[in-house]
């Protein structure tokens, strides 16, 4: 028997279709992963809404993709 279960979209259990938990799962966790701060170059930037994101070093919140920050 397959695993029904990728990764955060494991919630969803054996619902929807295996290709959209898929998508979804990669989407999360590329939002969810740390990126690059334009201003000061470090791996220090995370999601606040959609679309906003901030540094946690150098403490600039810019607007973005909604996804990824750039």
């Amino acid at each position: 028997m397959a695993s029904t279960k990728t990764g955060s979209a494991g919630r969803f259990g054996v619902r929807y279709s295996r290709k959209i938990r898929e998508k979804v799962s990669e989407i999360e966790k590329k939002s969810r992963s740390l990126h690059k701060c334009p201003y000061c170059n470090k791996i220090k930037v995370k999601r606040v809404f959609a679309g906003i994101w901030q540094c946690k070093s150098c403490n600039n919140k810019f607007a973005g993709k909604a996804y990824t920050p750039y």
